[in-house]
C-alpha cells in the first residue's frame, strides 16, 4: 500500500515549463518524435472535441455529448502505456479514451451523427464507442456500471494467463457507487490485474466533491480493500504516464489490483446541455485554463526541451483540424441505419439462430 508522493503535493505553478517527471524512466525513454506524438495525439483529441461541440450546437447531433476537454492528459498517459494484453474501460465521457487507443475519428464522429458507418453502428452515440480489436471495451452510461465489468476484463486476462492488465476508467461520482465497492472488494479477494483510475474532475454531475465525497482523497478508500493507491496531477502527462506505468506493472507482474486518482478538469458542462453557470465560476474555469491547461503545460514543456518547435507546433494544429472537418464531412456524408438495421446485432439473434442474419462477433460469447 502506498500514499501519495511528496511531489504530487507540489505546487504545479512552480515550475510551468520543465516537468518534475521528465526523467522518470518510461519518460526518459521516449524519443523526441514520440514526444511529438503524444503531442499531436492530444491536440486531435481537443480538435475533435471542438468540431463536435459545433455539429452539437448546429442541430446535426442529439442525445447526449460528454466533452473531454482539459481532460487530455489523462487519456493519452495512461493509453500511451498499454501493451498488447492491457484494455480499457471507461464511462460515457469516452471520446478521449477512444481516439487514444487509435480508433478512427472519422467512424467517432458517424457515431455521434447516429449513422450507420459509426463505430457502434449508429446505434449507441456519444456514450457508446467501442473498438474491441484494439481492446477498448466502451464508454457506459450506467454510473459506475463500467468497473465491474472491468474488473471482469482483469479476471480474463488472469484466467488466460496472460501477463496484461484492466484499467477501468471512472468519473469521481461513481466511486460512491455500491458496485464499485464490490469491484474493489472482488479484486482485491481475488488479486487481479486492474488499475482503477478515478478522474476526478471535481464536480460529478454538478455538484462539488466536497459536498458529495466523505474524505479528502478519493483514492484512499482502497486502503479498506488493502490495495496500493497513488494521486496524480492529471495536467501533467508525464506525471500521468509515470503513475500508470507503476500500477500497471504491479497488475503485470504480481495480479494487484490498485486505485489511481487524478486530479484532472472539464471545462465544458457535465454534457452539452449542462448550463454550468451555477456550481462552479467563471474565473476558476479560466484560471485552470490559464495554469494547468494539459496542452499549454506540454507545449511548453517540449518547446523548453527543444522538441517542438512553432512550425511543428502550427502543423499538428492545422493537420487535427483537417482531421476534425474530414471526420465531420464524412459523418454527414454517411447514411442513417434502416429501419430493418434494429433488429439487428441484439440478443433475439442468438436466442432464435434460424432467423439469425447478423454476420458480427457477438463478444458476450
Amino acid at each position: 500500500m502506498s500514499n501519495p508522493s511528496a511531489d504530487t503535493q507540489r505546487d504545479s505553478a512552480a515550475s510551468p515549463h520543465i516537468s518534475p517527471f521528465v526523467n522518470a524512466p518510461v519518460n526518459k525513454v521516449l524519443k523526441p518524435s514520440q514526444k511529438i506524438d503524444l503531442y499531436r495525439l492530444m491536440m486531435r483529441i481537443r480538435r475533435f472535441e471542438e468540431r463536435s461541440l459545433r455539429a452539437y450546437q448546429a442541430g446535426k447531433i442529439g442525445g447526449f455529448l460528454h466533452l473531454y476537454i482539459g481532460q487530455e492528459a489523462v487519456a493519452v498517459g495512461c493509453c500511451s502505456m498499454m501493451g498488447k494484453d492491457d484494455h480499457v474501460i471507461t464511462a460515457y465521457r469516452d471520446h478521449g479514451h477512444a481516439i487514444a487507443v487509435g480508433m478512427d475519428t472519422k467512424a467517432l464522429m458517424a457515431e455521434l451523427y447516429g449513422k450507420a458507418t459509426g463505430c457502434s453502428k449508429g446505434k449507441g452515440g456519444s456514450m457508446h464507442y467501442f473498438a474491441p480489436h484494439l481492446n477498448f471495451w466502451g464508454g457506459h452510461g450506467i454510473v459506475g456500471g463500467q468497473i465491474p465489468l472491468g474488473t471482469g476484463l482483469a479476471f480474463a486476462v488472469k484466467y488466460l494467463e496472460r501477463k496484461g492488465a484492466a484499467m477501468a476508467f471512472m468519473g469521481d461520482g461513481a466511486v460512491n457507487q455500491g458496485a464499485v465497492h464490490e469491484a474493489f472488494n472482488l479484486a482485491a479477494l481475488w488479486n487481479l490485474p486492474v488499475v482503477f483510475v478515478i478522474e476526478n474532475n471535481r464536480y460529478s454531475m454538478g455538484t462539488s466533491q466536497e459536498r458529495s465525497s466523505a474524505g479528502h482523497t478519493l483514492a484512499e478508500r482502497a486502503a479498506g480493500y488493502s490495495m496500493a493507491w497513488d494521486v496524480c496531477n492529471g495536467h501533467d502527462v508525464y506525471e500521468v504516464r509515470e503513475k500508470a506505468d507503476k500500477f500497471l506493472t504491479l497488475a503485470r507482474e504480481q495480479n494487484k489490483p490498485s486505485v489511481l486518482e487524478i486530479d484532472t478538469y472539464r471545462y465544458r458542462g457535465h454534457s452539452v446541455a449542462d448550463p454550468d453557470k451555477t456550481y462552479r465560476s467563471k474565473t476558476e474555469i479560466e484560471e485552470y485554463q490559464r495554469t494547468k491547461d494539459p496542452l499549454n503545460l506540454f507545449r511548453s514543456c517540449l518547446e523548453a526541451e527543444g522538441v517542438l518547435t512553432t512550425e511543428i507546433i502550427e502543423k499538428i494544429d492545422a493537420e487535427a483540424r483537417a482531421e476534425a472537418d474530414l471526420a465531420t464531412e464524412f459523418a454527414e456524408a454517411s447514411p442513417y441505419p434502416t429501419v430493418e438495421d434494429i433488429t439487428k446485432d441484439i440478443y433475439w439473434e442468438e436466442d432464435n439462430p434460424s432467423h439469425k442474419t447478423s454476420q458480427g462477433t457477438i463478444i458476450f460469447e
